[in-house]
This record gives C-alpha cells, sequence and structure tokens, in this order.
C-alpha cells in the first residue's frame, strides 16, 4: 500500500517493537507483524494485532506489571 503519511514510499511486510503504556505499566511487544514505509519507516499495525495488543497491555497493567517485555502472541 502506499503510505499515507508521505506519500511516496512503498509498504512492505516487517516485524517491529511497539512500546504501550498503561495504567503505569509499560508493556514493551517485540516481533509485531506490521507494514513499514520503505521511505519514511511509518510503521501500519492492523486493527485485529492492535486490538491483541492493547488488551494484553490493559492485562498487564491490571495484574500490577511496571515494566514488561514479551514477544508478541497472535493467538
Amino acid at each position: 500500500m502506499r503510505c499515507h503519511i508521505c506519500k511516496h514510499g512503498n509498504t512492505l511486510p516487517a516485524n517491529i517493537t511497539v512500546t504501550l503504556e498503561r495504567g503505569g505499566a509499560t508493556v514493551v511487544f517485540r516481533n509485531v507483524p506490521a507494514q513499514v514505509c520503505d521511505t519514511c519507516g511509518e510503521q501500519y499495525v492492523d486493527a485485529q494485532t492492535t486490538s491483541r495488543l492493547l488488551a494484553q497491555a490493559n492485562d498487564a497493567a491490571r495484574s500490577g506489571v511496571q515494566v514488561e517485555v514479551r514477544a508478541y502472541a497472535a493467538a
């Protein structure tokens, strides 16, 4: 797909690192599937993956985690 930010690049599949902060918790997810612009580096994560990331970050915050690094799990 064409990048919405720079309007010049095309996105390519890649695995990225996403950091989320929720309720005092910082959760770092590694190996998150995304599309990354080959020109400006803008990262796009699809809606289903985003929902999973947010749910996992909220669970971590509720459990009292302050800082955690996780490998992304699709299921």
